[in-house]
C-alpha cells in the first residue's frame, strides 16, 4: 500500500509497547512523509523517548512494525539518520574528543572515508562553535558544549532523517537561537523529527505537531502543550 508513495520515508503501523504490566505506548500509527518538520511534546513518562527508539530500531515494540522507505517509495532495512539522544544517555567519561564525537557521526557512510572528511569536521566544528574546545576530552565540557558536541555529531553527514530528542537542554540563549536559525535551515531538505518541551518557537517552524501520552495524537491548534488544546 505504501510502496507508491515515494513520499514516504517511515511508516508506523499498530505499535504497542509494555514493560512487563506497565503500558507504555498504546496503538501507534503514524506515516512521515519527506521533508515533514514533526514537532513531538507530551509528558514526562507518556512515552515520546520510546517512540524515538522504537522509530530508530533501537528497540522492538512489543507489537506492531516500523518500515522504512527510499525516495522511490521502496521499503528498505536502513536510512540515513543524524540522532541527538538526550544528554543523560551519555557517558562523559568515556575517553574522546569533541572532534572525534564530531567526526563519528561519518562513521559507516559512503562505503568508507570521504576526501575532504576533515573539512567537513572542523566546518561543522565551527557551526556548532566549538573551534577552541575541538581537542577537549568530553569530560572537561559543560553540559552545553557536549549537547552541541551531539549536535554536530546528527548533522555532520547532512542525513535524510533528523531526529533530536530534547535538543535544546542545557543550552544557554545564545546557541539556543543558533540552533533555531540551523533547524529553519535544514528543515528545507531534511525530515526532521523533534521532541521538546519548549515549543513556542519550534511550533512556528514544525509543519506537523505530535502529543504522546502512551497513544499519539495529532495536534492541529496554534499552540501546542496539552492534549486538550487540540480537540
Amino acid at each position: 500500500m505504501h510502496s507508491a508513495n515515494t513520499n514516504l520515508i517511515l511508516s508506523l503501523t499498530g505499535v504497542n509497547m509494555a514493560w512487563e504490566k506497565r503500558r507504555v505506548l498504546t496503538d501507534v500509527n503514524l506515516d512521515v512523509h519527506r521533508n515533514d518538520f514533526l514537532a513531538i511534546t507530551g509528558p514526562n513518562g507518556g512515552g515520546k523517548s520510546t517512540l524515538i527508539k522504537i522509530i530508530l530500531k533501537l528497540l522492538k515494540p512489543s507489537a506492531g512494525s516500523v518500515a522504512y522507505y527510499d525516495s522511490k517509495g521502496r521499503e528498505v532495512d536502513k536510512l540515513h539518520i543524524g540522532y541527538l539522544p538526550q544528554k543523560n544517555m551519555i557517558d562523559s567519561r568515556f575517553p574522546i574528543t569533541v572532534r572525534e564525537v564530531v567526526a563519528s557521526g561519518l562513521l559507516g557512510l559512503w562505503g568508507g572515508k570521504l576526501k575532504n572528511d576533515h573539512a567537513l569536521v572542523e566546518e561543522t566544528i565551527a557551526t556548532i562553535e566549538l573551534e577552541s574546545h575541538a581537542d577537549a576530552p568530553i569530560e572537561e565540557l559543560s553540559g552545553g558544549q557536549l549537547q552541541r558536541a551531539l549536535l554536530g555529531r546528527a548533522i555532520i553527514s547532512k542525513p535524510e532523517l533528523l531526529v533530536l530528542d530534547e535538543p535544546l537542554s542545557y543550552l544557554d540563549k545564545h546557541f539556543e537561537q543558533r540552533t533555531y536559525e540551523l533547524l529553519d535551515k535544514l528543515r528545507h531538505d531534511t525530515t526532521i523529527l523533534l521532541v521538546s518541551h519548549e515549543m513556542i518557537t519550534i511550533a512556528s517552524m514544525a509543519t506537523r505537531h505530535l502529543i504522546v501520552d502512551h497513544s499519539l495524537h495529532e495536534c492541529c491548534a496554534h499552540h501546542h502543550f496539552v492534549r486538550t488544546d487540540c480537540e
